[in-house]
């Protein structure tokens, strides 16, 4: 058996992201998921019949539309294509409503 090679990373210690952190943004998954409803009402498609279109779970459809879950980029391209929207527009949108307020700026005078 070849000798085991070092790993690069300290014992205990795993690679990845830092503890505690996450990379969901609750403000971020709710403008998702309102942006999604909204192209979906505006479809007159239920829950059920993009679920359907797409190949989504609709219980997993439900908690994205909710803002519970924040969807990976497969699903949110398969979402849009089901719905004949831009995934683009969409992202905008969510960006859009979850930027900071611009801020004005102090007049000299």
């Amino acid at each position: 058996m070849p000798p085991r090679t070092p790993s690069r990373h300290p014992p205990n210690k795993s690679p990845g992201r830092p503890a505690g952190s996450t990379s969901f943004d609750p403000a971020i998954a709710l403008a998702f998921g309102n942006e999604i409803r909204q192209a979906r009402l505006q479809a007159q498609v239920s829950q059920e019949g993009l679920a359907l279109a797409s190949g989504v779970e609709r219980s997993y459809l439900g908690r994205i539309e909710r803002g519970h879950s924040m969807p990976t980029l497969g699903v949110v391209l398969k979402l849009c294509r089901a719905l004949q929207v831009s995934s683009g527009m969409v992202v905008e949108q969510v960006d859009f409503s979850t930027a900071p307020p611009a801020r004005k700026r102090a007049s000299r005078g």
